[in-house]
């Protein structure tokens, strides 16, 4: 299975290409040390330290129009912690209505015929022969930073037109495992320990049983790392799984949660009004403030068991 497949390549690749499933190996560094000199109780002291990386990352697109013809579009530039680069533009692709399933990826690879310094940095989707997408979406030229997200990001309204519906009851998970997986996501935040510099996201069971973890000095980059992965892998839509975030629930973050269908969405910090009313209106559970002895429910809280 092609699922399968793409789980032999989860480590850092140059390549992946889904009809034959060859891969090269890369290792793009997650973090870099740095000296630094320490004031600590008043005495200096000369240190080594270690810093998450942060790089720009191009996104190009390659899909065969209408007639036939190759297209080619530079789509997206978003500065990320380097690693799990394929995951992340396919989850950002995800959350764009590009892609809607693995099937409908042929390959994602690094551009290597740029120059070296740049060659890890840009990384090119081709889309599989006659997928349909409106390519006036491609007119917007996409800007995203490590801290906010899709610059212009589109309004509430424009989701409803976007064909993106409710999700439906039945999912229910208990508070008891809501309230422990910060400390589940902070245990597993591997860049994280060595830098205290970045972002997670995570997806759970209804057990509270870990099932991935992503890391980025972006909010919105952890959350398509993770979107992506499981997209690549088949497994979308994710309607049995709670997204936890190591950080604030904003609107961008939910719209990416919804085009998944993620039922429950989970922040140690707090919502933003717009998360909130877009949660409201697509019944998505979101709980803020999520610590290991309570939680806010602001929305579907049938949800979550007592």
């Amino acid at each position: 299975m092609l699922g399968e497949a793409y789980r032999r390549y989860v480590a850092p690749r140059c390549c992946i290409n889904f009809e034959t499933g060859r891969s090269v190996i890369s290792r793009p560094r997650s973090h870099v040390g740095h000296h630094v000199t320490r004031l600590r109780a008043g005495s200096w002291s000369e240190d080594d330290d270690v810093l998450a990386a942060e790089e720009p990352l191009e996104i190009r697109l390659i899909w065969k129009d209408a007639a036939g013809h190759t297209q080619r579009k530079n789509i997206a530039v978003t500065m990320r912690t380097p690693g799990d680069d394929f995951e992340l533009a396919a989850g950002f692709l995800h959350g764009e209505g590009i892609l809607r399933r693995r099937e409908d990826v042929v390959d994602i690879a690094y551009c290597t015929d740029e120059d070296e310094l740049q060659a890890m940095n840009i990384v090119t989707v081709t889309l599989a022969p006659g997928l349909q997408f409106d390519p006036s979406r491609l007119e917007r030229n996409f800007y995203t930073t490590s801290s906010c997200g899709v610059c212009g990001k589109a309004a509430l309204e424009n989701i409803e037109t976007e064909g993106c519906e409710a999700l439906p009851a039945g999912f229910r998970v208990s508070s008891a495992v809501i309230s422990s997986l910060p400390g589940k996501l902070r245990e597993s935040q591997a860049v994280f320990e060595r830098t205290g510099g970045l972002h997670a996201a995570g997806l759970f069971d209804a057990e509270g049983t870990l099932l991935s973890l992503r890391e980025d000095v972006g909010r919105h980059n952890a959350v398509d790392k993770l979107i992506g992965e499981a997209l690549l892998a088949g497994e979308t839509p994710l309607t049995d799984r709670v997204l936890m975030l190591s950080g604030r629930a904003s609107f961008e973050l939910l719209q990416k949660a919804l085009v998944a269908r993620i039922p429950v969405v989970a922040a140690v910090g707090a919502p933003s009004s717009l998360a909130v009313k877009l949660a409201e209106s697509f019944n998505v559970t979101l709980c803020g403030f999520v610590r290991a002895d309570g939680l806010n429910v602001y929305t579907a809280a049938e949800r979550v068991l007592a």
